[in-house]
């Protein structure tokens, strides 16, 4: 807060001869390396979020003394899956708190800024409801101060703003030890972390290049045991698993030379941590070389299985839920002044009840069934807007008998419990291109098409997995005016309702990809 200068958000690789963080980081390390008092010439790089990006940036043409880069929860790209946008949608709450904040420029030198935004209300839902279009949030409350802000509002698109700030394609041939590490349940970059270990693994062939993703919130492997995450326990306190048996190591045998002690043996490859059965898994390459992907198919009566639709299924062979901006489905139960990184495991039952979500499922599970890997949302739907938003949940139903914790201070019910495995929002538009967004046509057959974040989850035996459908995810995502307009210009005026159907028939089914790691899908 004290620096001059002018700061560039995820600053873009600059061309030869140019400055940019990975030129910064060699000007730093070669610094270090020949001033600092008995060194041994060897440096490591590792960062939280931000940071995550300067560790990786780190490893660009990096300097011939780093030997090891860990970027954690990194900053990746900030239109696709990262903080902001993910497939294009605004993540409006977590964008609007953070930079009402962040990019408040400060004419004077001073040694401490106050974060977040003073909320009118006590529900931020009620607040961003309220606020109206977007538009309104700089006209009412950022009042043109906040740079970076305005930048996002005129770059509605993947266009060149955004592409020159995804530092994926310069994460080719580098020399350092990488191990990217990430939290299942990071409601900020846990797209970017398992973005850059791909980026990093695929060009960089034969460095070593290691993943870890734990059952943590954002940066929780570093700020909580990583023992339990709202409702849901892990069994152990996961930080310190990682901690003292992957990532002390990594370093200690990267900068030292030094082997063996507490490491928890394998080096590469992938940790993950399995949720459901809370147990440390390691593989040769994410995603494990054994799974195998299957869909999991719509069915009439909120059914799901791996057989595709019949043709005589049922007649309708769809189903139909309305969606209205003026009512959008919200993101948890309860309300919370700004968004709760709990939400990624919480219950999904008041949402289940909802007219405006369409909900499928399996029957109780005769043996535990493991996901580890990609998941991708197949939907087939007709809409009466000219725009829409899908956002697909995946949901591990815990069966009736289930006890409550002890002790229970929320006093929570884990009987029928329907916890957030993963869930992940497509702005419509964007189904075919981020740089060239396309209306819907009303009344017309549409295939929507996209990725949902990597998951590792044992589902139990008695337990179901559900699929929910929803169309807002409220204030975590903007409203969808549901009308072909630049959100970020868009009038009050036009916000729509409208009317979605997702399709399961044999010609048009609907599904949801998953990656089996162990057992058989019903």
């Amino acid at each position: 807060f004290m620096s001059e200068g002018a700061f560039v958000d995820v600053r873009p690789h600059a061309a030869k001869g140019g400055t940019d963080e990975s030129t910064d980081a060699w000007d730093t390390i070669d610094w270090l390396v020949k001033n600092v008092p008995g060194n041994n010439g060897r440096v490591g790089v590792w960062g939280i979020s931000y940071p995550g990006f300067y560790a990786a940036q780190a490893a660009v043409e990096a300097h011939p003394a780093l030997k090891a880069v860990s970027p954690q929860a990194p900053v990746t790209d900030w239109f696709l899956g990262d903080d902001f946008h993910h497939n294009g949608a605004f993540f409006l709450a977590e964008a609007f708190d953070f930079y009402s904040s962040f990019g408040k420029p400060r004419p004077k030198l001073i040694k401490k800024a106050n974060w977040g935004f003073e909320y009118e209300a006590g529900d931020a839902y009620d607040f961003f409801l309220g606020l109206g279009a977007i538009a309104h949030a700089d006209e009412h409350h950022l009042h043109g101060e906040i740079a970076f802000w305005n930048e996002v509002m005129q770059h509605g698109t993947r266009d060149e703003f955004w592409r020159a700030r995804d530092p994926r394609p310069f994460y080719r041939n580098v020399k350092p030890a990488v191990l990217t590490v990430g939290g299942l349940f990071d409601a900020e970059d846990c797209w970017g972390a398992l973005a850059t270990y791909r980026a990093f693994a695929s060009q960089s062939p034969g460095n070593e290049v290691g993943l870890v993703m734990g059952p943590w919130s954002h940066g929780g492997w570093a700020r909580t045991d990583g023992d339990h995450l709202g409702d849901v326990a892990f069994g152990a306190k996961t930080s310190q698993f990682y901690q003292e048996r992957i990532e002390f190591p990594f370093f200690q045998r990267h900068l030292k030379g030094r082997t063996g002690g507490r490491s928890a043996g394998a080096t590469g490859g992938a940790w993950v941590f399995e949720t459901g059965i809370n147990l440390w898994q390691h593989y040769p390459s994410w995603p494990p070389p054994a799974s195998r992907q299957q869909a999991l198919y719509f069915h009439a009566a909120g059914g799901l299985g791996i057989s595709p639709p019949s043709a005589a299924e049922d007649s309708a062979g769809l189903d139909a839920y309305p969606s209205d901006p003026a009512k959008p489905v919200p993101y948890r139960d309860q309300p919370a002044p700004r968004i709760e990184p709990d939400y990624m495991v919480g219950d999904q039952r008041f949402a289940a009840r909802r007219p405006d979500v369409l909900v499928y499922q399996t029957a109780p599970l005769a043996a535990d069934v493991t996901l580890a890997g990609p998941l991708e949302a197949n939907l087939s739907v007709v809409v009466t807007g000219t725009d829409a938003d899908f956002v697909v949940k995946l949901v591990d139903v815990y069966p009736p008998d289930v006890s409550d914790p002890e002790p229970n201070p929320t006093g929570v019910r884990m009987a029928g419990y329907q916890q957030l495995v993963r869930g992940e929002v497509m702005r419509g538009k964007f189904r075919n291109s981020f740089e060239r967004p396309e209306p819907f046509v009303p009344g017309e057959v549409t295939a929507v098409r996209f990725a949902l974040p990597d998951t590792s989850h044992t589902f139990r035996v008695g337990h179901r997995i559900m699929v929910q459908i929803q169309s807002s995810w409220f204030p975590l995502v903007d409203r969808n005016p549901q009308t072909f307009v630049d959100i970020y210009r868009a009038k009050d005026s036009d916000f729509r309702s409208a009317t979605h159907r997702v399709l399961r028939t044999k010609e048009h089914p609907s599904s949801l990809k998953v990656t089996v790691a162990r057992g058989q899908l019903p």
